[in-house]
């Protein structure tokens, strides 16, 4: 079963369209990752795909149940199976790590306060962050903040995570960290996945599968393994893409070397 079907998807930002027909699904416990160069439409799919931006046309199904047509009480039930994790984590300033993770539970459930807090320290267990409930935002690492957005994502148990480039601004140490805990919730949740990146390192350890946009197409230009696409010769788009990220570097053996490191 599909977790998600995207079909003829054409957004637009007013009188500029950015996608144009765009057609994919994703499987049941799949990792999919949204590639491709400055520009492509990756962040909008993305948008459109949760919620945020408003197709042209098109749809878009979430376990065979149609999103952009359904009525306001059945996009609210179809929002809660679903979690994300934006680029710039989204927590808020003002609120504690705590009071962040507790806002999707206080949103979309009837849970009281004592279950809200154990669901919230649960959640922080498994990103690995215990005990940080009442620090600020301000007061976490980069690799921490993301962690703990990621904690807020799982609130609601979700099926499906998307994240928009979660490895973003860390190091690659810490990078590698949070590619290992997105595998850990993977397998040990069966979560699908709907990753939007341009890191190799990160394509090549986690992804099943990928779409390539391309910007001047307005749409797809490639499907597959990462390892598939990486060895495409036909295409110079598909080629360019990958030799032009350093793709001479071997992720497997650059992972090894920091095997040594805790994250």
């Amino acid at each position: 079963m599909n977790a998600i079907e995207v079909e003829n998807l054409t957004c637009a930002y007013g009188d500029k369209t950015i996608l144009k027909d765009v057609s994919f699904s994703v499987k049941e416990r799949e990792i999919l990752f949204i590639i491709g160069g400055s520009g492509c439409g990756k962040s909008t799919l993305l948008r459109c795909m949760i919620g945020l931006l408003a197709p042209k046309s098109g749809e878009i199904r979430y376990f065979e149940k149609s999103f952009l047509n359904a009525s306001e009480e059945e996009q609210r039930h179809i929002l809660k199976s679903f979690g994300v994790l934006y680029q710039s984590n989204a927590l808020w300033s003002s609120m504690t790590i705590a009071e962040n993770i507790a806002l999707p539970l206080e949103q979309y459930t009837t849970h009281t306060k004592t279950e809200i807090a154990e669901k919230v320290a649960l959640k922080l267990e498994q990103v690995g962050l215990p005990g940080v409930q009442e620090l600020y935002p301000r007061e976490l690492s980069g690799g921490m903040k993301k962690r703990a957005a990621l904690a807020r994502a799982l609130a609601l148990d979700p099926k499906i995570v998307f994240f928009d480039e979660p490895t973003s601004g860390l190091d690659p140490v810490t990078a590698r960290g949070m590619d290992d805990l997105i595998l850990e919730v993977s397998k040990t949740f069966g979560t699908t996945m709907v990753i939007v990146s341009h890191e190799l390192a990160s394509i090549f350890s986690l992804a099943h599968r990928v779409i390539l946009l391309d910007g001047e197409v307005q749409g797809i230009i490639a499907e597959g393994s990462p390892e598939k696409l990486a060895a495409e010769r036909n295409d110079k788009r598909v080629a360019n893409f990958f030799t032009n990220r350093k793709s001479n570097i071997n992720p497997a053996s650059f992972w090894g070397q920091c095997s040594n490191f805790k994250f």
